[in-house]
């Protein structure tokens, strides 16, 4: 039986800002959007599991990061010409800062960090990793301008008591 579908994403589902918010515009305050995140992963989890809502937040990530590829970024052939272009982008949209501690693109291994993440920059210490979403975002950012896929996982992050979120990214 094929699942019937209500909300694939498509990029107008954006939608209209201009229009659909003259005053407001795209501009909301930094709790809006977590507590939309931290309620639907609460809920996920119940229904689902850790790990399950780990995979579905890693999921939207990486079809976030094709999204915001195809529909923001310019295309680039120069590896140093496209982080600058990440970097700036991610800065405008105010998702944080992204700087490579390490690239080897023929070796297919990066190190990349996110300081001021949307996701957890500020929250307590878990003790444990939560940028999933993060993790796919990157992968998908990675194979979108390299054609080849990338293992993303988050080693360090504000809510182990890091300061900033790093992540080891490796081809397949």
């Amino acid at each position: 039986m094929d699942l019937v579908r209500k909300y694939k994403f498509s990029w107008d589902l954006i939608g209209d800002l201009k229009e659909g918010r003259p005053n407001l515009g795209n501009k909301t305050r930094l709790e809006v959007y977590r507590l939309m995140q931290f309620t639907l992963r609460d809920v996920i989890e119940q229904h689902f599991g850790p790990e399950e809502t780990d995979k579905i937040f890693f999921d939207a990530g990486f079809l976030a990061g094709k999204e915001f590829y195809k529909n923001v970024m310019k295309p680039e052939k120069e590896l140093n010409a496209y982080i600058r272009q990440l970097q700036e982008l991610l800065i405008e949209f105010g998702i944080g800062i992204l700087r490579i501690e390490k690239a080897d693109i023929e070796k297919g291994e990066l190190i990349v960090t996110v300081s001021e993440d949307l996701d957890c920059s500020g929250l307590p210490d878990l003790e444990h990793e939560i940028c999933t979403y993060d993790e796919g975002l990157i992968s998908a950012l990675l194979e979108c301008f390299t054609g080849v896929k990338f293992t993303v996982k988050e080693i360090d992050c504000w809510c182990t008591g890091d300061r900033t979120c790093r992540f080891a990214c490796f081809s397949q």
